[in-house]
């Protein structure tokens, strides 16, 4: 016994030593295991171009210390891999389940391809996987179910189709704590079995997608749920209360554009929001755009006091307003618009001391406007159209210091027009539009200058002249008086509005002629002044308009002749019906037919014969002292360049009157460009130099005299190939001027808007190459110029094009100076400024950031939202301002209602608006498709309403730094030999 005993104990020691040799070998083999691994996987890409592969060719360097590889050194494994944002493009190996010890697998953010590898279902120890934001394709493999360690899954943002396989729920269900499968193309149902317990899951977002049925019961399980969005689906069934009712930690419920209904025959919405009432920490609620019927619950005002948003819009919803919604007492946005509600507004909604934004618009709601509106100090935006109100409009909301959009168009109020709502001093939009309103229209009112967007005053019962005190509104957008009974001359102060782009004074009893000064309106699309008692010629200045599109001059007295030149190129007789006295040669229109005598002739030659030889005289006079200057100015800027030893171009001292010699005396046919602190002038140097020629309006005082000094200071103190450089300024106390280079192709707009020979279309790959400068020169002020900066006015004419087509940022007139950080912190400290520009708007209409209308302090987050706009602006063709006024909606608003079911028909305009400029097979197409699809996408991330969620411009220059190499390799999209007919 005792001798079998010993014999064990040594065989079982034998066995321990030769594990021990055995195992040695093993370490070594299972790294090159590992090794081998890796190199397959760098083999399947094809474009690297950050080089972030290159110590992986290395032979000197251990594959622990390639880029992206972190491992256990205990047990001698990679256990991350992590090249996430890398631009890398190829496809996703099956030889990475060698790696059988990695633990987190992050490839997001690149432009791989093909489908998700069934074989990452044998990397059993993995806790995170991400694959984000790829052009990865096919189905979800039903292996990823095997990985029961899983805590975090990303897959969104891919073209994935095919149903959720129910593994993924079920076998993971005791780790998995985040699963985002948002934004791909999956359908079928949400697959998780009754027997699924997904104890852990705190996130789960499956926002647009083709899903379908209901939301499963199981989910019900997921107690620790936190967030949940569902939104963007074909989801239907009853609102899932009795799942709701068992997440109590939930913060973030999204369940909008899908098919729910409430309970009892989509009647009772009270059992849905009872089961909230558990969600003590609720913060947004969005259930908009679903069928949902039935009244609001008075148990509406027992959920979440940390509730701030609630969107119940586009919905069937029916009653009253509760006035138990006003026990919810940090909202700052109430969306009830587009429902069914009836009777009066509470006066209790006017005790939500925090809210911000509130809209009741589209509805049946009777009575009158409560004045206690005036008490909601925080309200920046008030939308109450379309419905039955009646009697006057309060004198209180003059009382608002934030109001900045009044909206109570389409009622039924009458009385006057208060006149102290001109005391609303950041109002922006005033529509009052279709209701029974009388009198005048008060000068005060008229003199809001901070109006930017529109004033509606149309279809009243408005009478008496239009007041002069219109012409302080230099920022309006657009104005519309029609249809009321207003009379009197139409005033050439209307002139002075300088940002107009849409006049509408039809169907009043306006008489006299049309003053010249509205057609010389630098950025005026449309008029319409018909149906009125008008008369005398019609302007030249209205043929001679480079913005001008649409006109209506009908039915009116005008006389004399018109010609289908300029502006007027393109229109028919319909543009001037009922104008008995006119002739000319545009369509329809009755020829003039006016016989020259003899004597006419007659003079015409005398004078040429005199007048000739005065030309010659004075003509040889200044052509000869041009000579003499051109030698003059040629001589000084020679001795610059050759004393200063430096071998980059010298740019020659210049003097006020240079400029003047330069661009005419300033004349306004050299004007090329035109905002609130000047005009910009093209000139021409003696030494044939293009410039471009700033001139600072000095009648603003301290304003326009800062805005000088700031950009001047910015210009002086940044350097980046996509920002503009500056030659020089010209300084006297009444005239300031900063001089540029000309740039050859003009600004973007004039490629996005082309017309009169201005500009023309851009194809796909510039337009992504000029959004990629732009993102650049942004990133660089944001995060490494030597004074950090905050544009805050993106917009297209604020973006130029050089002689190959590179994009320069300009025109930092309202730009914010941040105090810059320390090293290893966060690049920009968003919440300190100096030389700010306080009391201004942070930008252009249609481009401002929503929290600047909330009187918060420039951020660079507006900047990046600013660029979203721009983004959706390319992609859709419609101008921001366009959209607002049509729409009744932002941009992004209305982008992100087509967004993604109804994109089709948006993408395919904007492959036919650039058809014109590229050629692409047909079998390339779907590239160009994604293409316009992640442009949209990115703009819609960078224009969210939070601006904690918007991407840095940095990652947006990252993002754009991708799509530019994938448009660069001809191969990746097009034959060698298709050329570009623009």
């Amino acid at each position: 016994m005792g001798y079998s005993k010993f014999s064990m104990y040594n065989f079982f020691f034998l066995i321990m030593v030769f594990s021990m040799v055995l195992g040695q070998k093993n370490d070594h083999q299972i790294m090159l295991n590992d090794r081998d691994s890796l190199l397959s996987f760098m083999s399947g890409i094809v474009s690297d171009p950050h080089h972030v592969l290159e110590s992986w060719n290395s032979s000197n360097i251990h594959l622990c210390n390639w880029t992206g590889i972190r491992c256990d050194n205990k047990i001698k494994r990679v256990i991350e891999l992590d090249l996430s944002h890398h631009s890398l493009r190829g496809t996703i190996s099956p030889s990475l389940s060698g790696l059988s010890f990695l633990q987190i697998l992050d490839l997001s953010g690149n432009f791989f391809e093909g489908k998700i590898p069934a074989e990452l279902g044998y990397l059993l120890k993995l806790n995170q996987l991400s694959l984000s934001s790829n052009l990865l394709e096919g189905k979800i493999p039903n292996e990823l179910g095997f990985l029961h360690e899983l805590k975090y899954l990303d897959l969104g943002s891919n073209t994935l189709s095919g149903e959720i396989p129910q593994p993924l729920f079920c076998n993971c269900s005791t780790s998995l704590q985040y699963m985002d499968l948002s934004n791909n193309s999956l359908s079928g149902e949400i697959a998780i079995d009754n027997q699924c317990e997904i104890k852990e899951l705190r996130f789960l977002l499956l926002w647009s997608n083709n899903l379908v049925g209901e939301v499963p019961k199981a989910l019900s399980n997921s107690s620790k749920l936190e967030w949940l969005d569902l939104e963007s689906n074909s989801l239907s069934g009853e609102l899932p209360f009795d799942i709701v009712n068992k997440m109590p930690k939930l913060q973030f419920l999204y369940l909008s554009y899908n098919n729910f209904v409430s309970q009892s025959d989509n009647t009772d919405l009270t059992p849905f929001f009872a089961s909230l009432v558990n969600s003590s920490n609720l913060q947004e609620l969005e259930l908009a755009g679903n069928n949902l019927g039935g009244e609001l619950p008075p148990i509406v005002g027992n959920i979440s006091k940390n509730l701030a948003q609630i969107h119940l819009d586009d919905n069937l919803i029916y009653g009253p307003i509760p006035t138990q919604i006003s026990n919810l007492g940090n909202i700052t946005l109430l969306n009830l618009s587009s429902n069914h509600l009836n009777g009066t507004i509470p006066l209790e909604l006017c005790q939500m001391g925090k809210l911000e934004r509130l809209y009741l618009s589209d509805n049946s709601i009777s009575g009158v406007i409560p004045s206690d509106f005036g008490n909601v100090s925080h309200l920046g935006l008030l939308d109450l159209s379309k419905n039955m109100l009646s009697g006057l409009i309060p004198d209180t909301f003059a009382n608002l210091p934030q109001l900045r959009r009044l909206l109570l168009h389409d009622n039924q109020l009458s009385g006057m027009i208060p006149p102290n709502l001109g005391e609303c001093v950041n109002l922006e939009i005033l529509d009052i539009s279709n209701n029974r309103i009388s009198g005048t229209i008060p000068s005060e009112v008229a003199g809001l200058s901070s109006l930017k967007l529109y004033l509606n005053l149309s279809s009243n019962h408005l009478h008496g002249p239009i007041p002069l005190e219109l012409s302080k509104m230099d920022m309006v957008l657009a104005i519309d008086l029609s249809s009321n009974n207003l009379s009197a001359n139409v005033p050439s102060q209307l002139g002075s509005c300088i940002a107009l782009e849409y006049l509408n004074l039809s169907r009043n009893a306006l008489e006299g002629p049309i003053p010249s000064s509205i057609g010389r309106l630098p950025y005026l699309k449309e008029i319409d002044v018909s149906f009125n008692v008008l008369s005398g010629e019609i302007p030249e200045t209205f043929q001679a308009s480079s913005t001008l599109q649409k006109v209506n001059f009908s039915y009116n007295h005008f006389s004399g002749n018109v010609t289908n030149t300029g502006a007027f190129t393109s229109l028919t007789i319909s543009s001037f019906l009922g104008n008995f006295q006119l002739c000319g040669s545009v369509q329809g229109m009755k020829s003039c037919h006016k016989k020259r005598g003899r004597g006419h002739f007659i003079i015409t030659i005398l004078l040429s014969l005199l007048i000739t030889p005065i030309f010659c005289v004075v003509g040889y006079s200044l052509v000869l002292r041009s000579k003499f200057r051109a030698g003059f100015n040629s001589k000084v800027i020679e001795d610059t360049e050759q004393g200063g030893g430096r071998k980059e171009q010298k740019y020659p001292r210049i003097s006020h009157m240079q400029l003047i010699e330069a661009t005419r005396g300033f004349s306004s046919s050299n004007v090329i460009g035109e905002g609130r602190y000047g005009r910009v002038y093209k000139g021409v140097l003696k030494n044939n130099m293009s410039i471009a020629v700033k001139v600072i309006d000095t009648t603003g005082g301290g304003e326009i005299s800062g805005s000088f000094k700031r950009e001047c200071q910015i210009l002086k103190r940044t350097r980046h190939r996509n920002l503009i450089r500056i030659i020089t300024t010209c300084s006297k106390p009444d005239f300031k001027a900063l001089v540029f280079p000309l740039m050859p192709n003009g600004s973007l707009e004039n490629h996005l808007y082309p017309s009169h020979g201005l500009g023309h279309q851009l194809d796909l790959a510039q337009l992504v190459s000029i959004c990629s400068d732009v993102a650049e020169g942004v990133a660089y002020l944001h995060h490494y110029s030597p004074v950090k900066v905050v544009h805050c006015d993106l917009k297209p004419s604020n973006i130029l094009l050089d002689f190959n087509m590179t994009a320069l940022v300009t025109d930092f007139g309202i730009s914010r100076l941040v105090k810059a950080v320390e090293q290893n912190t966060n690049p920009v400290d968003e919440s300190v400024s100096y030389n700010s520009t306080d009391g201004l708007l942070c930008g252009s209409i249609g481009y401002i950031a929503p929290e600047y209308g909330m009187g918060r302090m420039a951020s660079t987050k507006g900047d990046v939202f600013s660029f979203g706009v721009l983004l959706l602006e390319i992609v859709t063709g419609k101008r921001p301002t366009d959209i607002l006024f049509q729409q009744g909606s932002s941009l992004h608003e209305w982008v992100k209602s087509q967004y993604p079911h109804k994109l089709e028909p948006m993408i395919e305009e904007t492959l036919r608006r650039c058809a014109t400029c590229t050629t692409v097979p047909s079998d390339h197409s779907n590239i160009w498709h994604d293409i316009v699809l992640e442009l949209t996408e990115l703009g819609l991330m960078c224009t969210q309403y939070n601006p904690s969620t918007r991407p840095t411009m940095l990652d947006v220059a990252l993002e754009f730094g991708r799509l530019k190499q994938f448009l660069s390799s001809p191969s990746n999209i097009v034959a060698e030999d298709v050329t570009t007919k623009c």
